[in-house]
């Protein structure tokens, strides 16, 4: 016989018949073992014997009888007028085989690029939108939805993408997606299908999208890199229809920091239009610019030839899991048949917030905070390294939230591991360049100074310039 007692918010599923001497034996042990191992906590308040009993469908007594063999043995306390709870204990965990001591608890400090400070996001505006939202929202929103996205979301992006970015965007031609690694993978099926067996991506990147592109049944290869970016001339000798399109970050080239040139735009592009491949943008950071106005999207150049990438990661934060697609409008469908029938991956209540977080003006509000945040500590970087490590330059640093810290030759690896016994996080050049990359060799570190919050960021800059030094 069991029970679930969820008529009073608990659900332990209490068996009362696993022993051969009674119920009331049965009830005793079994709401015993229940407290010894922790599925009913102290002080928690248990159902009334009548009401226990009903659940249980057996006598009163043998509950009240249960409940007082428990009392006296100490396990639970009785008192007029509050009920029967569990009593105040120490219970016992036994120590776990798995769990080592551990000597460290972590870095004190993470300088690892890619995300942003995530103790500014903005939580008060977010609720506020949420609220706006779910109480404008249609019932059917609710349901399994368009694998492209709610259409709320897609408009407000087609307006803000053409106003920031200068996209040219159809909603019905936008998908969202849960990130760009979700975005990658939709892209890298739809190639192999097209019969593709190769993607152009940068020298410097991710290997996690490399991964990605290699687990697609596709091969990843680098572009050359020079001291003025990305080369997309050599693109010109692959006319063969195996290499399906390139993988590029053509705004702020991650990590190197550098804008595609514009003759370089245009070689790229004229490629896809004369092989039929594809452009795969990655506009990550597209709105953090400093020194001048934004860099557009390379999207603009050829809405019919690029496919354009786009999160809330880097300007809200990558927990939320939303990103998206503009498509080119015979693409659209099949990466549309890739992603499914059914808007399995985003919530929607999330999409429905972010559509209002960016048509009420909260998004450009807070884009504009974290864009002056994130300037002024580069400049303290940059002013730091000045004063103490004037041997390290700073470069890439005209946008987003990291830099490239150029090193003495053969120091990276040196100055890794010293700010590692300093307690800092942060990786080496060395890191994102691609296996079978060939480009001149460079000592530097990757500094993401977006990372820390405003009260972490001086103890970082401060165990930085150590490490340095």
């Amino acid at each position: 016989m069991a029970g679930s007692w969820a008529t009073f918010g608990v659900d332990l599923h209490v068996d009362v018949a696993r022993t051969g001497s009674g119920l009331r034996r049965g009830l005793t042990d079994a709401l015993r073992e229940a407290v010894r191992g922790g599925r009913l906590a102290p002080g928690i308040r248990l159902p009334s014997s009548r009401s226990l009993a009903a659940d249980l469908g057996i006598a009163r007594n043998t509950v009240a009888d249960a409940y007082a063999d428990l009392v006296a043995e100490g396990w639970l306390t009785a008192r007029q007028g509050s009920g029967t709870r569990v009593a105040q204990r120490d219970v016992p965990v036994p120590a776990s085989p798995a769990r080592r001591p551990r000597s460290r608890q972590g870095p004190a400090y993470d300088l690892v690029p890619g995300t942003p400070d995530l103790a500014s996001f903005p939580r008060a505006e977010w609720l506020k939108a949420y609220r706006r939202a779910l109480t404008a929202a249609p019932n059917d929103a609710l349901g399994y939805g368009d694998p492209r996205g709610r259409v709320e979301l897609r408009t407000a992006l087609a307006g803000y993408l053409a106003r920031a970015r200068g996209v040219r965007a159809d909603p019905d031609h936008i998908l969202v997606c849960s990130g760009f690694v979700h975005g990658l993978m939709l892209l890298g099926e739809v190639l192999r299908r097209r019969g593709a067996r190769t993607l152009a991506v940068e020298s410097y990147g991710l290997d996690v999208h490399w991964e990605l592109i290699e687990r697609a049944g596709l091969e990843s290869v680098p572009l050359p890199f020079d001291e003025l970016g990305t080369r997309t001339d050599d693109l010109g000798e692959a006319d063969d229809g195996a290499l399906g399109g390139v993988l590029l970050t053509p705004a702020h080239q991650f990590p190197m920091g550098v804008p595609l040139r514009p003759d370089r735009r245009a070689a790229v592009v004229d490629w896809a239009r004369r092989t039929g491949g594809l452009i795969l943008e990655d506009d990550y950071d597209g709105e953090f610019r400093y020194d001048r106005q934004p860099v557009g999207a390379l999207q603009g150049l050829d809405p019919d030839r690029v496919v354009y990438f786009g999160t809330a990661s880097k300007a809200l934060a990558p927990g939320l899991r939303l990103g998206w697609l503009v498509l080119p409008p015979d693409v659209a469908p099949e990466v549309m048949a890739a992603k499914g029938g059914a808007d399995w991956s985003c919530g929607v209540l999330d999409q429905l917030t972010l559509a209002e977080f960016i048509t009420s003006g909260a998004y450009d509000r807070h884009v504009r905070a974290s864009r002056l945040r994130y300037r002024r500590r580069r400049d303290q970087l940059v002013a730091a390294l000045a004063a103490r490590a004037p041997s390290v330059t700073a470069t890439g640093i005209a946008a987003g939230f990291h830099a490239v810290l150029r090193l003495p030759p053969g120091t990276e690896q040196s100055v890794v591991r010293a700010a590692a016994w300093h307690g800092l996080a942060l990786h080496g050049l060395t890191t994102y360049r691609h296996p079978a990359a060939t480009p001149p060799p460079a000592d530097a570190l990757v500094v993401g100074y977006g990372t820390p919050s405003d009260s972490g960021w001086p103890g970082a800059l401060e165990t930085l310039c150590g490490a340095l030094t």
